[in-house]
């Protein structure tokens, strides 16, 4: 049996900035690129501090989640990216308001760069509804 892939996208969300799809839909799950905090209507990073950052991120990964069918209580894994530690419990207060109950398995990773100067990137896979 051959796995049918196929990108999804969304016009509510940053078009992809290099070679790839906002997300791949692989038949049970849904696997979504990481999101930075780039406004989609002006392609430009949003201005203010890593909550501000952090909200357009969701906001962006909603969106994705939405083209495929799905929303944050779909969502199984995630990773977090972060330019600063030190961000990480503004980051997980902000997060944990889309994951309120069951929230899903999850890692957090400082890195020494982000696209566009973001402080903050997260990706996700998204188990599809049956």
């Amino acid at each position: 049996m051959v796995l049918a892939m196929k990108p999804v996208n969304s016009l509510s969300a940053p078009a992809a900035i290099g070679p790839y799809s906002q997300a791949i839909d692989a038949g049970d799950f849904v696997f979504l690129s990481g999101q930075v905090p780039i406004d989609p209507k002006t392609g430009e990073l949003v201005p203010g501090d890593i909550e501000a950052q952090t909200e357009r991120v969701l906001d962006n990964l909603a969106a994705v989640l939405e083209a495929a069918g799905c929303s944050f209580a779909d969502v199984v894994k995630t990773t977090i990216y972060l330019m600063d530690l030190g961000d990480f419990q503004v980051v997980n207060a902000t997060y944990a308001k889309r994951f309120s109950s069951a929230p899903p398995a999850r890692a957090t990773v400082q890195v020494s760069a982000l696209p566009k100067g973001s402080r903050v990137e997260i990706d996700a896979i998204a188990k599809k509804r049956a």
